[in-house]
């Protein structure tokens, strides 16, 4: 039995067979926990800011809370509930339909109810959930680094999907990114410690400096601070050598994808662009490849 588990196939197919159901799992986060946000902003904004705005903004404060009454009412919203359902006819999504992958094929892609659409994406994220972690099962092996590479890498799929949808990323995940790397570094699983502490100091001031420099020179605010923390996540995981290429990088394909957009999706000049998913995608590239990305990027 030892020998088996010890097996780097084993290890392989229980890597992707757990990327596939965290994937489902992330696809639930990606959803819900941008709402769970904005109803404790809400929550706790509309108390502060009924007290102090003049007494004409007041009133219009108080008409659209009672607006919204409906919505504050609906159920507790959490990660663990309520159940899913379709968001077309509230079908209440049973574990058999549920199945990473298997579902959507077996249900072709819509609801087994009212037979609405199911979105491409919740299996998508499933499929880079599966494909990622068996990567990282390939790469890493039977060791610390692996565990270590599967909580990274599923936490930049989630950071990811939310900065497309919402323009956010969320400190409920970069911060605890951020405090995980410097975890795993303390026994050197990536990088020594100090290396670490300096690439998180050293990945948050960058884009910090980028961002007042912008704004100064421009009067507009080019990025938002969960790209200062996601990059100082980065550095934190794999030190402050791997900076300079993970900024080119993702400077690079944000360029191209932003005039792309511009070129063929009529995209405005000034409507912005997430920053996040192409921090991600370069923090993936540090994790297989960080010492030969640093040496490409210093010529060596």
């Amino acid at each position: 039995m030892f020998d088996y588990l010890q097996n780097p196939g084993a290890l392989l197919l229980a890597c992707t067979l757990l990327g596939l159901a965290v994937g489902s799992f992330l696809n639930v986060v990606i959803h819900r926990l941008p709402r769970m946000m904005e109803r404790n902003w809400l929550s706790e904004s509309f108390a502060s800011l009924s007290e102090r705005l003049p007494e004409g903004l007041r009133g219009e404060l108080e008409r659209w809370w009672q607006a919204s009454a409906a919505e504050r009412a609906a159920p507790e919203l959490n990660i663990a509930s309520p159940r899913s359902r379709c968001p077309h006819c509230g079908h209440l999504i049973s574990a058999a339909e549920n199945i990473p992958l298997i579902s959507y094929i077996v249900l072709r892609g819509r609801c087994s109810a009212c037979k609405a659409p199911i979105s491409l994406r919740y299996p998508l994220i499933e499929l880079l959930s599966g494909a990622l972690s068996a990567a990282v099962a390939w790469h890493f092996g039977y060791s610390l680094a692996c565990l270590g590479g599967l909580l990274f890498v599923w936490s930049l799929i989630a950071l990811s999907f939310i900065d497309l949808d919402t323009m956010l990323l969320p400190d409920d995940i970069t911060l605890p990114l951020l405090w995980l790397g410097l975890l795993f570094n303390l026994a050197e699983v990536f990088v020594p410690l100090d290396e670490a502490l300096i690439g998180a100091v050293a990945g948050y001031l960058v884009l910090w400096s980028v961002f007042w420099l912008f704004k100064l020179i421009t009067g507009k605010e080019g990025m938002g601070y969960g790209d200062f923390k996601l990059l100082a996540a980065i550095g934190a995981w794999f030190g402050w050598q791997v900076l300079p290429a993970v900024i080119l990088l993702s400077s690079l394909v944000g360029a191209v994808v932003g005039i792309a957009l511009m070129i063929f999706a009529r995209h405005g000049r000034d409507v912005p662009i997430p920053f996040g998913p192409y921090l991600a995608a370069a923090g993936v590239l540090s994790l297989f490849f960080g010492p030969t990305l640093t040496a490409l990027i210093a010529g060596t």
